[in-house]
């Protein structure tokens, strides 16, 4: 008899086992699928080129966001984290992936850039070695591979380590164009994402709605030519945590 359900985070535990250990992609137990993932760096996979979000750049051009420490969550081959550090931001960035790390460390010498990176589980590290405070937090892709009961995990990285007055970049899939449009109850009783899980701007908005929102949009579709990686297919977004109140 196991009666062992006394925290939230207990709790949060239980749900993560409702899903089949193959569909995990956000504890370390998934760590082996992204391995696999990143193993062909020839594969043409939009975001494997080495070019920063053109959302990202843009927050940057237009004084949105001012160089400082920041986090990159999902780093994998460090595109958005090398570019940060050129900006002059003193940058950390984590990823489930040994393979993507390695890659991503690769990328940053060949680039002579100063990012630490780290690899393991985001909510593990941001309560242990990776306790911030950071002006700047960007999710490039991380967010939509969490399952809804993970939202809370988030959140709770959030109110850890992202400094008051700080600044939240998140791309995420966009409902209507790539991404599940299940209702958050059905993936507990498929076992399974689907791939990763849709957002519309009102879901976004109030997942987040303690923080104030700078910007949200589509993602702008770059050409191969762009120095700059963009799809049409994610949502781009900006928020702000207050000053002073929890974002919760």
């Amino acid at each position: 008899m196991d009666r062992n359900i006394r925290t939230v985070d207990d709790v949060l535990k239980l749900l993560d086992g409702l899903f089949a250990p193959e569909a995990d992609r956000w504890t370390a137990g998934g760590a082996s699928w992204w391995d696999g993932f990143y193993a062909d760096r020839s594969l043409p996979v939009p975001f494997f080129v080495p070019k920063p979000d053109e959302n990202l750049v843009s927050y940057l051009d237009r004084g949105l966001i001012v160089p400082g420490r920041a986090l990159d969550l999902g780093c994998g081959p460090g595109r958005n984290a090398l570019h940060l550090a050129s900006a002059g931001f003193a940058v950390d960035a984590v990823d489930l992936s040994p393979t993507a790390i390695a890659w991503a460390e690769e990328r940053a010498a060949e680039a002579g850039a100063d990012v630490r990176f780290h690899c393991g589980d985001a909510f593990d590290l941001t309560a242990t070695e990776l306790t911030g405070p950071y002006d700047l937090i960007h999710d490039s892709g991380c967010f939509h591979h969490l399952p809804p009961h993970r939202r809370v995990s988030y959140l709770g990285l959030l109110d850890r380590v992202l400094a008051p007055g700080g600044h939240l970049s998140l791309t995420c899939f966009a409902a209507g164009a790539m991404g599940s449009e299940l209702p958050d109850a059905a993936f507990y009783r498929q076992s399974g994402l689907q791939g990763g899980l849709a957002y519309t701007p009102e879901s976004l908005r109030w997942i987040f709605s303690g923080f104030t929102e700078t910007e949200l949009r589509r993602m702008r579709d770059e050409p191969p030519e762009s120095p700059h990686f963009g799809e049409l297919f994610l949502w781009t977004a900006l928020f702000r945590r207050g000053t002073t109140a929890s974002s919760r």
